[in-house]
C-alpha cells in the first residue's frame, strides 16, 4: 500500500490530499511520519489496514471542521458532550449549515473508532459526503478574499543545531556522543522512580561502551517494564538499531520517542535519520525542518524566561 499524499496548489488554490504518509518502504513495512493522524493499531503493533486511513481521514475531516488540529480522543469527548460550537472553526463566524455541520461531524467520530471494524468503508463515506455535494466549487482564493498570485513568504533558513547537523550527515558517531553527553536531562523523573531503573542503567553503560545489541537487550527490558516512559530511552535505542542496520525498528522507536514528547526536536532528528537510512528523502528533510523549527521555538522561550 502506497499513500503518498500532500497538500499542494495549482494557481493559488489549495488541493487537500494529506493526511498523513504511510507507505512500504523496501522492506515491506509500513510506516507514518506524522503522528497526529496515525491510527491506534498502527502504534500498537506497527501494522496498517485498510481501515487504518479510514481513521487518519477521520482527523483530516476534524482538522478541516475546526481549523486546527484537535487530538482525537478529545474530539470524540466534544462530540459526545454535543459541543459542536466549540469544535466548529471560530472563524467561520457561525456562517455554516448546522445540520450539514452535525453530519461531519459524526462521519468524523465514526473514521475516529478504536476498534478498525468499527469505521465506516471507503464507499459510505465517499456517498454520505456527496450528498452534501450541493454547490458548485468556489475558488479558495475568492472564498477567503485572497489575491490569488499573492507571493508566499519564504521560510528563512536556520542554523542547524549539533544534533541536527549530525542527524542530517547521518553521522551515527557524532549522534552517539551527543546522546551520550544529554543524558537524560528532557526526560521527567521522580525519586520513587530512580529505584527501578537498574536495567537501564546496564543499558546506558552498554550505549556509553558502543555495545549496542545488549544496550537494545537492556532497554527493552526497561521498556517492558511499563513503570515510565522515557523519550531518552527510546531515541538511544532508536540510534542502536541505526548502528546494528534495523532502519524500520529505528524509526519506529523514534516514533514513540515523539509520543512521549511530542515537542522534542531529538524524536524527529531521529526519524530524520531512520527515513534517509529508508530512502525515504523527502520525508527525512521535512523531519529535519520540523525538528529544527521545534528546537528554534525551544531557544527563543529560553531566551524569554
Amino acid at each position: 500500500m502506497i499513500l503518498l499524499l500532500s497538500i499542494y496548489s495549482i494557481d493559488g488554490d489549495p488541493r487537500l490530499s494529506c493526511f498523513g504518509l504511510m507507505k512500504n518502504s523496501m522492506d515491506g513495512k509500513s510506516y507514518s511520519t506524522n503522528l497526529a493522524y496515525t491510527p491506534p493499531e498502527y502504534l500498537k503493533n506497527g501494522r496498517v489496514i485498510p481501515e487504518s486511513v479510514i481513521y487518519s481521514f477521520g482527523t483530516v475531516l476534524l482538522d478541516l471542521l475546526s481549523g486546527k488540529h484537535i487530538p482525537p480522543s478529545h474530539a470524540l469527548d466534544m462530540i459526545r458532550g454535543e459541543n459542536l460550537n466549540l469544535l466548529m472553526d471560530s472563524h467561520l463566524e457561525g456562517k455554516f449549515s448546522s445540520e450539514e455541520a452535525t453530519q461531519v461531524v459524526g462521519l468524523a467520530s465514526q473514521c475516529l473508532q478504536y476498534e478498525p471494524r468499527e469505521r465506516p468503508s471507503t464507499k459510505n463515506l465517499v456517498v454520505t459526503l456527496a450528498r452534501l455535494q450541493t454547490k458548485s466549487d468556489v475558488p479558495s482564493n475568492v472564498m477567503l478574499r485572497v489575491s490569488k498570485h499573492e507571493e508566499a513568504q519564504s521560510t528563512p533558513q536556520r542554523p542547524l543545531s549539533p544534533l541536527a547537523e549530525a542527524c542530517s550527515r547521518m553521522d551515527l558517531t557524532a549522534i552517539h556522543q551527543i546522546l551520550v553527553m544529554a543524558h537524560y536531562r528532557d526526560d521527567k523523573e521522580t525519586h520513587e522512580m530512580r529505584d527501578m531503573l537498574e536495567a537501564r542503567k546496564q543499558g546506558d553503560t552498554a550505549f556509553r561502551d558502543k555495545d549496542f545489541k545488549t544496550a537494545i537487550d537492556y532497554y527493552s527490558q526497561f521498556i517492558n517494564v511499563n513503570i515510565m516512559v522515557s523519550p531518552t530511552v527510546y531515541a538511544r535505542r532508536s540510534l542502536c538499531h541505526l548502528f546494528s542496520d534495523r532502519s524500520d525498528a529505528a524509526l519506529l522507536d523514534a516514533m514513540q520517542a515523539q509520543c512521549a514528547h511530542p515537542d522534542w526536536p531529538t524524536a524527529f532528528y531521529m526519524q530524520s535519520v531512520a527515513l534517509s537510512k529508508l530512502d525515504m528523502q523527502k520525508d527525512a528533510a521535512d523531519m529535519l525542518l520540523e525538528g529544527a523549527a521545534l528546537e528554534e521555538k525551544r531557544q527563543r522561550g529560553a531566551r524569554a524566561s
